[in-house]
């Protein structure tokens, strides 16, 4: 694009996946705004898991749904509804449910592969971009099981990374502690995962893809987006709740759970709820971990980033509005310190975010079908940070009317 017909284009969020695509935008030409109602980052981005995972599982099926009513009950169960949000709930689950369906989870599971098999690749493109390789370890992850019945239970999950070509390792007890000796005599089994890398600073990436993109041209605007309205010449107008006007020639939402009432507004709702999620950053854990470990039966991460080690996972389901339970991530604490004994909790801080979760686990990425000129890149769930640069590239691609190299049906709007 030359300066005399370069587009304008207006990406409303600024977390990981808002960040990167506008970061990805103006360096292929666009005069990008990026809007955000706070600073870049500070959102659920600060605090996820620092995790680029490659190894999708959909979120439903058998193996998964049958186990819901149990999780639910036991108040040190992966998932906790909270009982006021329950009727809410109930229209999602219900999709979560049909999701999980034979005749749909292949099809779910070949959409959720195509995005994570070119993530690694399309992330240290974008790193290497931004000038900052050095923010990816080079060491993957370690799928930890304390018995052989939590290691049969996973069964299915070892069956679709070698249906889908995942590089992955099964070690036995005493291979274990050669690649993490801090971890548990008691952990019988792990599987390695050499390629599901580790961001050594979530947040501090989303702060460079967004000073990146100001460095090349972009501009960022603090406010919050009311509406977005077509003006007759075809051009989009951001409305902020300060009165301001954006004119620009397209609009990507990226907001995360929140593009869930500006995309009511535009006549398309989509399901799109908050799973919450929390975590235990400790800046003073008594160790040093290469790996970053997931313990699957307990459904929770610990990973070192951000100058400490991480804690963190689980799914809350109370919607927006709820205060923090902190319950969840001490309980999480006490299960890391299960698996790595000489973990110690000093300077530590609690958090909490709202990771924007769809029924059938993948994201929405995808023109409006209502308004032209407007597309859509919300519903990572888990893997906003993994599919952030491919997100980032494949919008890119539709909004220059290219077409990708994923097959995008999966991902649009009117599946829904």
């Amino acid at each position: 694009m030359t300066n005399e017909r370069k587009q304008t284009v207006a990406v409303v969020g600024a977390g990981v996946i808002g960040a990167s695509i506008a970061f990805e935008m103006q360096q292929r030409g666009f005069q990008v705004t990026l809007i955000d109602k706070g600073e870049p980052g500070r959102g659920t981005s600060y605090g996820n898991m620092a995790s680029i995972a490659l190894d999708f599982t959909a979120g439903s099926g058998p193996a998964t749904w049958k186990k819901i009513p149990r999780w639910l009950m036991d108040p040190e169960g992966p998932v906790w509804l909270r009982p006021s949000y329950a009727p809410k709930m109930l229209p999602w689950f219900l999709r979560f449910i049909a999701a999980g369906r034979p005749s749909r989870l292949r099809g779910i599971e070949d959409a959720g592969m195509n995005l994570t098999r070119r993530a690694l690749g399309d992330f240290r493109i974008m790193l290497s971009a931004i000038g900052a390789p050095e923010l990816m370890t080079e060491e993957g992850c370690l799928a930890i099981y304390e018995t052989e019945a939590e290691f049969a239970a996973d069964r299915g999950h070892i069956e679709l990374m070698q249906r889908y070509g995942v590089d992955f390792e099964i070690l036995n007890s005493g291979a274990i502690r050669h690649y993490e000796p801090e971890l548990s005599p008691s952990i019988a089994k792990a599987v390695l995962l050499p390629d599901n890398k580790s961001i050594r600073d979530p947040y501090q990436l989303v702060v460079k893809l967004a000073d990146a993109a100001q460095a090349a041209g972009a501009r960022f605007v603090s406010g919050v987006v009311r509406n977005i309205e077509r003006k007759p010449a075809g051009d989009a107008v951001v409305l902020l709740e300060d009165g301001g006007r954006i004119e620009v020639n397209s609009v990507v939402l990226a907001a995360g759970v929140h593009t869930r009432e500006l995309a009511a507004k535009l006549g398309e709702p989509i399901p799109l709820e908050t799973e919450r999620g929390y975590h235990t950053q400790i800046m003073k854990p008594g160790i040093s971990m290469r790996y970053s470990i997931i313990w699957p039966h307990r459904a929770f991460m610990v990973t070192p980033t951000a100058g400490g080690i991480r804690v963190g996972g689980n799914v809350e389901l109370a919607g927006l509005d709820a205060p923090p339970d902190f319950r969840r991530p001490r309980l999480l604490v006490r299960h890391a310190q299960r698996a790595l004994p000489g973990l110690k909790i000093e300077e530590a801080t609690e958090w909490m975010g709202h990771r924007p979760a769809l029924p059938d686990t993948i994201p929405i990425i995808s023109p409006s079908s209502k308004m032209p000129g407007v597309w859509y890149a919300t519903g990572h769930g888990h893997l906003g940070l993994t599919l952030s640069a491919t997100t980032a590239q494949l919008i890119a691609d539709m909004v220059m009317g290219g077409k990708p190299t994923v097959d995008m049906t999966p991902f649009r709007i009117t599946r829904y």
